[in-house]
Order: structure tokens, then sequence, then C-alpha cells
């Protein structure tokens, strides 16, 4: 079993990095108590790879999706996204970062209920255009590819009452995709769904990772759904413990 050291790992990876966060932390603070729900955590991903992240309720990978994501702060430590150091950006920044480079997959799909599944998609790709110094126009040709990856074409103008569970999270998939993020994180998108679903969405966010050569990192609890990635970091007490390639051959243990 090979075993290189924490730092020859981590500089292969970093030298191509779009995420790359460096010794973060972070603790919660109520009166006198603290608590520290991420502990010095190091890790990076290249664009078009694919990293799960598992880990027992309390891990800490939920507090590392949100600080990657932007939507909370990092106590301490330095993150870069795309070489932009996302970590020191204001609120403000960070948004419009957000909105240009990540796209968001949750295990509730969040679909507005009045719209359509088109509609749900346009306005995903409207939201990404706020405040951008100049607009893009929907991509009708990447709606097309996205639509047949996603196996929904023909279901497009059905609000999401009329969709299945996973056609719902197909079309919540399409919608994080169709501004064309670098980055996409997903937060156990398949925990409402059942095996067969389950199965199809996996292999639908490893398909866009090869063929739209977007980074995705993905949240877990089901280390059989961790295997689809080229890389599992495991999550225990707020630390990484280790690291695999994706079905089970160890590369780091810490």
């Amino acid at each position: 079993m090979v075993n290189p050291s924490t730092s020859s790992l981590e500089t292969a990876v970093t030298d191509r990095a779009i995420i790359d966060a460096r010794h973060l932390g972070k603790t919660y603070r109520s009166g006198k108590l603290e608590v520290a729900a991420l502990r010095d955590v190091t890790l990076s991903a290249a664009p078009g790879e694919f990293v799960t992240i598992v880990g027992p309720s309390g891990s800490g990978k939920s507090t590392l999706f949100y600080i990657l994501g932007g939507l909370t702060h990092a106590t301490s430590g330095t993150l870069y996204i795309d070489g932009a150091e996302f970590s020191r950006m204001s609120d403000v920044e960070r948004t419009r970062m957000r909105r240009a480079k990540i796209g968001f997959v949750f295990q509730r799909f969040n679909l507005l209920p009045t719209l359509s599944a088109m509609g749900n998609i346009e306005i995903a790709h409207d939201i990404a255009n706020l405040g951008a110094s100049e607009k893009k126009p929907l991509d009708r040709v990447l709606l097309d590819h996205l639509a047949d990856l996603m196996g929904i074409k023909g279901r497009l103008e059905h609000r999401p009452n009329e969709l299945s569970g996973g056609e719902q999270q197909r079309v919540a998939i399409a919608r994080a995709l169709i501004s064309r993020p670098a980055i996409v994180l997903a937060d156990e998108p398949t925990g409402n769904l059942d095996t067969k679903n389950s199965e199809a969405v996996l292999e639908m966010l490893r398909r866009s990772s090869r063929e739209l050569n977007q980074t995705v990192l993905m949240i877990t609890h089901n280390p059989e759904a961790a295997q689809i990635a080229d890389r599992i970091i495991h999550m225990r007490d707020g630390e990484i413990r280790s690291i695999e390639k994706g079905m089970g051959t160890l590369i780091r243990e810490v």
C-alpha cells in the first residue's frame, strides 16, 4: 500500500486546482461554549475532477460544503476559487463569484412549484446573470445537450408536481449546469431517491464532469455512492482522515 506524504499529494493537485482550500477551520460560539466543526482542513480539486466527501453526521462535511460554496465563512484558513482568494472577498464579491463559478445541487430539489422544468432552468440562468457586466443569452445548444444528458427532453414543459423524484433531481442538476459553472457542489443529491434513480443521477453527475469539464464535489453519507468519484475524502470529527482513489485504492491515510 503506497502512502505518499501529505505535502506531495496536495502539491500535485494544487498546481492545477480550481478549488484550493488551505488549513480551513470553523468554530461555532454560543456564549462561552466553543465547538470546532472543522479543524485544519486542506484539500484541492482540479478542473473536471469528481471528488466525494464522506463521513458520519457531525464529521464536518456539510460545514466544509457551505464554506466552499461561500454560504458561510471559515474562522481560519484561506480558500481560492479559480485562483481568486474567495475567503477574503466581500459579501458582494463572493455572491458574484458564486453566481459565475458555482452551481449547487441539494438533497431537496428546491424547484419553484409554479414554474415548468424549463422555467426553473431559465430562472437559474437569469440569476447567474444578475450583476454581470455583460448579460449572456441562454445557450439553447447547451440546454438541448443538458436535456438529453439528463433524460428530461420530453418533460421540460411539466411542473415539478408532474415529475417523479428522479426527474425533479435531474431538472435540478440541469438548473445547476445551465450557466456553465466551473464547479458543481452537490449535497446528498441522491438522499431522497430510490436505488435506480440514485444510480442514474450519479452517472449524470459523472458525465457532466467528463463532458463539460466541470469539477464536481459531492457530499454523501453513502460509501457506495462515493465510489463513482476520482477521489474519496473521508472526514471525521472535523478533520480529513484519509483519501482514496475511486473504487477504494488508498492513496493517503492521516
